[in-house]
């Protein structure tokens, strides 16, 4: 297959067809058409900026046996983005929920945790948190506490051992994944690559398919990748965990993300409260008297600081 992009512009004549973008390396995505959904072509976007993610519904034209190039991206219901302060990129579109795997070891950075549940609020996401590694006892209850909070928020965590119980895991992973697309976030170690070969048949060897196809090399594994389930609905695995980012939101969409803030913004002295320094804050003092954690209001702190020094 040639990695040659083909030239910009409208080919007299050439017919389109709708396909679905289930991996992306740099400008080069693999787009399974809707009417041959195992059949693979490399597409191109038209024009020098790309604006298209893992999860499209997309137009494109044919311009070979196993090539095309994308012509029109569908209106999206979601769209995540990872970024810093000098630039955001978009990398999956059009999901239900976020599936965020954590281990009773080695230990999982909180920091993280909370940065997926703010992307899943402000996505309007169904955030799952899956506990892997339960079989490890003696560090089964620090980790419990640890998540106690965020069960106490209202956040769904399912306690598994992939490993040592993997039917029992899958008939609960398969469950609450069954109809829905579903990105996948996890750190290294926590069990995600288990959990992937878990769900999906084959998972390496359609990895390594796709990495051949996307002519990133037979050990690239930085690209983000929708696997479709059986019963319906996928999952997009996505690396690079600690690259999430949320630079491009909004000190408006951060208070909202927090479901213990809502109640509270209403009773601010000032309609434009920051919530960080000012008088009559209602989050300063729930806050205060202990009913907003103060790792919770930190890290909203460390987001509007982040949001603030982006280069536009």
């Amino acid at each position: 297959m040639s990695a040659r992009e083909p030239k910009a512009g409208p080919r007299a004549g050439a017919a389109r067809w709708r396909g679905l973008v289930i991996a992306a390396h740099g400008r080069h995505y693999l787009v399974a058409p809707e009417h041959a959904p195992h059949t693979l072509l490399q597409c191109f976007p038209r024009g020098k900026k790309s604006e298209v993610a893992v999860g499209d519904r997309v137009v494109y034209e044919q311009s070979s046996a196993d090539q095309g190039v994308i012509v029109e991206i569908a209106d999206r219901r979601n769209l995540l983005y990872r970024s810093d302060q000098y630039k955001s990129k978009l990398f999956a579109a059009n999901l239900d929920q976020l599936l965020i795997v954590l281990a009773t070891e080695p230990h999982f950075s909180e920091d993280l945790l909370g940065r997926a549940l703010v992307a899943a609020e402000t996505n309007e996401l169904r955030p799952l948190v899956v506990l892997n590694k339960t079989d490890v006892a003696a560090s089964l209850p620090a980790t419990r506490e640890r998540l106690a909070p965020y069960r106490a928020l209202g956040y769904d965590v399912l306690e598994l051992s992939i490993k040592t119980r993997p039917d029992e895991a899958r008939a609960a992973l398969s469950e609450r994944l069954r109809g829905h697309a579903t990105l996948l976030l996890g750190q290294s170690g926590m069990g995600k690559s288990t959990l992937v070969n878990l769900i999906v048949p084959d998972a390496d060897v359609a990895t390594r398919e796709i990495s051949t196809a996307l002519n990133s090399g037979r050990h690239t594994t930085t690209f983000t990748r929708l696997y479709p389930l059986e019963g319906g609905g996928a999952l997009i695995d996505s690396p690079g965990f600690q690259e999430f980012g949320l630079h491009h939101l909004t000190e408006g969409r951060l208070e909202r993300a927090f479901p213990e803030f809502r109640p509270l913004l209403a009773h601010c002295r000032f309609y434009n409260c920051h919530h960080l320094h000012e008088p009559g804050c209602a989050i300063l003092d729930a806050l205060t008297d202990g009913r907003v954690a103060r790792e919770r209001h930190a890290l909203y702190a460390q987001l509007v600081h982040e949001a603030s020094q982006i280069v536009r």
